[in-house]
């Protein structure tokens, strides 16, 4: 008996067909199109019943520089829209090393303990020569990767400054339309540009360490004017004692800037997520303020601010993306750049005939 006539049927794979008479790119076609079916007419429910497969998706589909993409991104997030604007969100940042990850860690998983459905938008830094990004967070954070009430998804930042991906503000309104009531962005690291990382946020979390020689760091001007609160992390053994040295000193610091506008006055706590202790504190820290700026207007003022200040950027990206994609533009920027490399022409005077010429285009 031939090898064929002793395999059983439940020996073939389920996506395999048992019949050999199915051309191959027609069941190809056909996969192809069940995943537009499900893309084009079952991902908004399912993303509003909180499918986390979907949620993935749908971020998946508004980070692709397809135009086709681009469209049906679109579409879903104007649909996604009114289910929004639900949660509380909040960005997190530090240096390298000081502890964002297993911060995150620690802190979601108490979030979930108390009933909350936490997202969490983590950004990888990507290589300046490779452009490539680890996306290493979900190893990072394997304990709170396996709680149902948690999504977790890792967005390489690509070119966009201020140490978030290019997205992101789209991210949050699927995860909020999913069902998820706290959202944290986890940026790459301080920098000169994490004004983008407030400019999406309700509260602004800055991490630091005591003893690593960065407290003169953040004191810097920008930094804590934006911070809502300060946490020292690894507060914990050895290190206590240094700990509270420097929230000492960041309390002192915090005294000479003037009062925020959400009438919010910054606050310095210790926590160690390894140690998972002075977790509760902080959460109880960021229910103050969300209560204290609900009640005297300054949320939903910021919401709107935030709004204003995306459309602005949404504008600048379009432009942007129009001006390198014209066919025109393209080979009149490879001229321009030669003439410079030929030392034919300054870049400023470049830019100024690129600019006007494509100012005349129709």
């Amino acid at each position: 008996m031939s090898e064929n006539k002793h395999k059983s049927a439940l020996n073939e794979s389920g996506s395999r067909p048992v019949a050999g008479n199915v051309n191959p790119k027609s069941a190809q076609k056909i996969r192809a199109s069940r995943k537009r079916k499900f893309l084009e007419e079952d991902l908004l429910q399912q993303l509003l019943e909180g499918n986390k497969t979907a949620l993935g998706r749908a971020i998946t589909l508004v980070e692709s520089n397809q135009f086709t993409h681009q469209q049906k991104a679109q579409q879903l997030l104007e649909s996604a829209l009114p289910y929004s604007q639900k949660s509380i969100r909040i960005g997190i940042t530090g240096v390298p090393g000081v502890g964002k990850s297993t911060f995150i860690e620690s802190f979601g998983s108490y979030l979930i303990r108390q009933g909350k459905k936490v997202a969490v938008l983590a950004v990888d830094p990507s290589s300046s020569v490779s452009s490539g990004s680890i996306l290493g967070d979900k190893t990072r954070m394997e304990n709170l990767v396996k709680e149902e009430n948690a999504f977790i998804r890792p967005s390489a930042s690509g070119t966009s400054l201020g140490g978030v991906a290019k997205k992101t503000r789209e991210s949050i309104i699927l995860c909020e339309a999913a069902g998820f009531d706290i959202v944290l962005i986890e940026t790459v690291g301080v920098g000169q540009s994490e004004t983008t990382v407030h400019s999406m946020t309700d509260f602004f979390l800055l991490l630091k360490l005591a003893g690593a020689g960065d407290e003169l760091q953040g004191i810097k001007r920008g930094i804590i004017e934006m911070a809502d609160a300060i946490v020292i992390n690894k507060a914990d053994g050895d290190n206590l004692k240094a700990a509270r040295e420097a929230k000492s000193e960041f309390n002192r610091a915090l005294q000479l800037y003037p009062s925020k506008e959400s009438g919010w006055k910054p606050k310095v706590a210790l926590c160690s997520a390894l140690q998972q202790t002075g977790i509760e504190s902080v959460w109880e820290l960021i229910a103050e303020f969300q209560k204290n700026v609900k009640e005297n207007g300054y949320f939903q003022k910021n919401r709107k601010e935030q709004n204003k200040f995306w459309l602005l950027q949404t504008i600048n990206e379009h432009l942007k993306n129009s001006f390198y994609r014209n066919p025109v533009m393209k080979k009149e920027l490879e001229i321009q750049l030669k003439a410079i490399e030929s030392n034919k022409i300054t870049a400023f005077a470049a830019a100024d005939l690129l600019l006007e010429k494509y100012e005349k285009l129709d």
